[in-house]
């Protein structure tokens, strides 16, 4: 019988469905629209229609809902890696992408 992995994450995930605004960084540099299955401080994971690389840059915006920040809903613009890409449908595919930095944007 098969021994339970001990959990490898070192930061809390918060299960949300938040609308993600992705950009993708390769040659052909153009925005998709995602949603998210899952969020920490570390890296976040995805839904989207678009194909992308395991290894491939990227940048998202997303808003945070005031039940995480515990104030207004806040704006957060990412850059990072896809570390996993996940084929579990023929219409969508599941991204975890690991956060590299991360900047709050102010409302204009």
């Amino acid at each position: 019988m098969a021994q339970p992995q001990p959990e490898k994450r070192s930061t809390r995930r918060f299960v949300l469905d938040l609308p993600i605004a992705v950009k993708f960084l390769d040659q052909q540099a153009h925005d998709v629209s995602a949603h998210s299955r899952d969020v920490s401080s570390r890296g976040v994971f995805f839904y989207m229609d678009s194909k992308i690389n395991e290894g491939s840059p990227i940048e998202f915006v997303m808003t945070l809902p005031s039940e995480i920040t515990l104030t207004e809903p806040l704006r957060v613009h990412c850059t990072g890696k896809v570390v996993r890409v996940d084929n579990e449908s023929e219409t969508e595919q599941g991204v975890a992408v690991a956060i590299e930095k991360y900047d709050f944007v102010r409302e204009a």
